[in-house]
């Protein structure tokens, strides 16, 4: 234990550098330049996240939690939630909606009830982790520093056990990365289990792309930062300001795709991969996609993977969805 929780780290100890650099050098000698969107989250792009989540144009967060605080009693009922399992948990923000909800539903007696915490970020869990301990000094709570992506079979046991995946982070991936995501979470789990699934739907384009290109500018300089990320971490010598910041609607794969344009042709260095760069005028570089989802499409992606529904619950204007689905 420490501080009051158990931790228990699934990755080596270089896991972030060497995943950097082996994105970095895919993504940018790829036909189509590419960087992953995991690498916005240092210290100034969290910070700037946090930021982006109160802004008018951006509305998943405020209501994802909206539809949590309006349904957490009925999902933790309906899941029989006694373990929450929680991926990608960041801060562990959301996640106090579903865990009061499952004390009250334990009729003030949580001694059996657990929260384990699933980040890359060590320094993220041990905070969300000790930040919880001492709001839940009767909680079970867990750090379980792993990849998502590709260690789900690390999930521990627990009684109940429910997995959330909350803030449409599924959308980050792309149809084929969502298919082996949804099979190897499922290989995982047993007859018994739960997932929970937070997605944000199909809406008019006049309201997907101001939330991620905000007047105030907020989301291009989150965006500009993760050139900043490469600077610092691999030697590289960006200057943000030679890219502006693209949000854009694919009304055809429904997703919105944020990208870094080049003003100009643009020569970049980056030292440690020993790498030079090229752009030209107006050339991108696909920094996210967030996908959009359809009630159906969803059931049919998660029906695929063995997953039954039990739940869907969506806020008055049909805008975000949480979905529970049970284990066949």
């Amino acid at each position: 234990m420490t501080f009051g929780f158990a931790y228990t780290d699934h990755l080596p100890a270089d896991f972030a550098d060497r995943s950097l650099r082996e994105d970095v050098l895919t993504g940018l000698t790829a036909t189509r330049k590419w960087l992953p969107p995991k690498w916005f989250y240092d210290k100034v792009g969290s910070e700037l996240f946090e930021d982006i989540t109160r802004l008018p144009e951006y509305y998943p967060t405020r209501t994802e939690r909206a539809i949590l605080t309006a349904h957490a009693g009925r999902i933790v009922e309906l899941a029989g939630a006694r373990t929450l399992i929680e991926l990608g948990s960041g801060s562990s923000d959301k996640t106090r909606l579903l865990l009061d909800a499952m004390q009250t539903a334990a009729d003030g007696d949580p001694d059996g009830l657990g929260y384990v915490a699933l980040d890359v970020s060590e320094d993220a869990l041990r905070q969300a982790c000790a930040g919880l301990v001492a709001q839940y000094p009767r909680l079970r709570v867990a750090a379980v520093r792993a990849d998502f992506t590709h260690q789900l079979d690390v999930l521990p046991p627990g009684a109940g056990r429910t997995v959330a995946f909350l803030g449409s982070t599924i959308g980050n991936l792309d149809p084929a990365e969502r298919a082996a995501f949804l099979a190897a979470l499922r290989a995982g789990l047993r007859p018994g289990d739960h997932f929970l699934l937070g997605a944000d739907l199909v809406k008019p384009a006049e309201v997907l792309v101001p939330a991620y290109d905000d007047a105030a500018g907020v989301t291009a300089a989150f965006n500009r930062n993760v050139l900043a990320v490469l600077n610092h971490r691999l030697g590289a010598d960006f200057d943000p300001a030679d890219f502006d910041h693209q949000a854009v609607w694919d009304a055809t794969a429904e997703w919105i795709e944020m990208r870094l344009r080049a003003r100009r042709p643009v020569a970049v260095r980056v030292d440690d991969l020993d790498l030079d760069v090229r752009f030209d005028a107006g050339e991108d570089i696909r920094t996210e996609i967030s996908t959009k989802f359809r009630r159906d499409r969803l059931t049919v992606e998660l029906t695929d993977a063995g997953f039954t529904p039990q739940g869907w619950w969506t806020d008055e204007q049909g805008w975000f969805s949480l979905s529970l689905w049970g284990v066949r």
